[in-house]
């Protein structure tokens, strides 16, 4: 079987040549065993109250390869979803801008051409009762973001980039003002700039589905996936903050902080994305079984297992496929072990030593809000 050493962003038509042969050719490894069956978890989600909002979550016991196929990748409306018609679609590039731009799909399509491979999770994932699935890992492609703002010509007055979906829903404010708001999440100029972010107008391998943004929408590896805009319309360069529902009011952390005794507020607005792993599936063979998850969200050098209340455990990580900002999957075996329920909980530690936060961690504790749950997960098994 071909190997590859990935690199995270090709370019160039031989390279793309060459790339797709490879994946039509080759399985991605994932840690698994002939002959294993998976054992349930104990804890399985309540039904979903949202299905129009949140739909198709990752099953973590059906996890099974590195690549998360596009019919089993999650997708999440805040508003409606949109049907565009490729032929009336157009990108504008506007705002502070010295040439603004109207850009059709073919346009976008005849630029050069990127791949990132980029694990997305939703930034509330495990933050709600009936919601672990909302993630996934996908090969992304389309063009870089940055020399399109470069040829439009930002003004020296920019200095923040609005990000523009065709999805559109009604407002209504405190003060009973109520209006019609496109959804939109902006970035600083130079976080928009940054070479990694693409125009993505392709998911492994094939056109965006209308659920995750067709025709184009942002991947901007290494952030959550509220600010990977979806089903784009319209890229808007301002002088000044941006502030909306989806930056000011939704999406928005609120942690306690002491400051000499005294404890303060602090409001921050959900972005980059943070250090973070979770058992996936536990299966066996007889009486030996395995552990096997995912860690992702920062460059994870090592992941521990702890089962029950014993001592932290180091994994296996699965290094067959790898990419900066994909997750790494991970195995501990448990041979042997007894009868009865079981915990088994998981700590990722990234490459500068940071660790995993538990649930009971300050930085957990007192955050007051769902958003950027990335607490230590602990999921419960029944051995026979």
């Amino acid at each position: 079987m071909p190997h590859l050493q990935r690199r995270e962003l090709i370019q160039g038509s031989v390279a793309l040549a060459a790339i797709a042969a490879l994946h039509a050719s080759r399985a991605y490894a994932f840690p698994t065993r002939p002959g294993e069956e998976v054992v349930k978890w104990l804890d399985q989600l309540p039904p979903n109250p949202v299905p129009q909002v949140i739909k198709n979550q990752l099953v973590w016991e059906e996890l099974d390869s590195w690549v998360t196929p596009n019919e089993k990748f999650f997708s999440i409306a805040h508003f409606n979803r949109p049907v565009i018609e490729e032929s009336r679609w157009k990108l504008e590039i506007g705002g502070l801008v010295k040439k603004p731009m109207a850009l059709t799909l073919a346009d976008i399509k005849a630029r050069p051409r990127e791949e990132v491979t980029f694990t997305i999770e939703c930034s509330g994932n495990t933050g709600l009762p009936f919601f672990n699935g909302g993630i996934g890992n996908a090969r992304w492609a389309g063009t870089p973001l940055a020399p399109i703002l470069k040829e439009a010509g930002v003004l020296d007055s920019g200095i923040e980039v609005v990000f523009w979906g065709a999805d559109e829903g009604e407002i209504k404010r405190a003060d009973e003002v109520t209006f019609k708001q496109n959804f939109a999440r902006s970035m600083s100029l130079a976080d928009a700039m940054d070479p990694k972010n693409i125009l993505c107008y392709e998911m492994n391998g094939t056109s965006l589905p209308p659920d995750n943004g067709f025709p184009l929408r942002l991947i901007a590896p290494g952030w959550y996936g509220i600010a990977n805009a979806k089903w784009l319309k319209r890229i808007d360069v301002r002088d000044q903050r941006f502030e909306s529902r989806f930056m000011g009011r939704d999406y928005v952390t609120v942690r306690e902080e002491d400051h000499s005794g005294e404890t303060v507020w602090a409001e921050t607005s959900v972005g980059r994305a943070r250090l973070k792993s979770a058992p996936a599936r536990v299966t066996h063979i007889g009486n030996d079984y395995r552990i096997v998850g995912a860690a992702w969200g920062a460059p994870v050098d090592r992941v521990e297992v702890k089962i029950d209340d014993g001592p932290w455990m180091p994994a296996t990580i699965d290094d067959a496929d790898k990419a900066e900002f994909a997750w790494k999957m991970w195995s501990l075996d448990w041979p042997k072990p007894s009868a009865g329920e079981h915990t088994v909980t998981s700590r990722a530690i990234d490459t500068t030593g940071n660790i995993q936060p538990a649930m009971s961690d300050p930085w957990i504790a007192k955050k007051h809000t769902y958003w950027e749950s990335n607490g230590q997960v602990t999921r419960r098994i029944q051995v026979s």
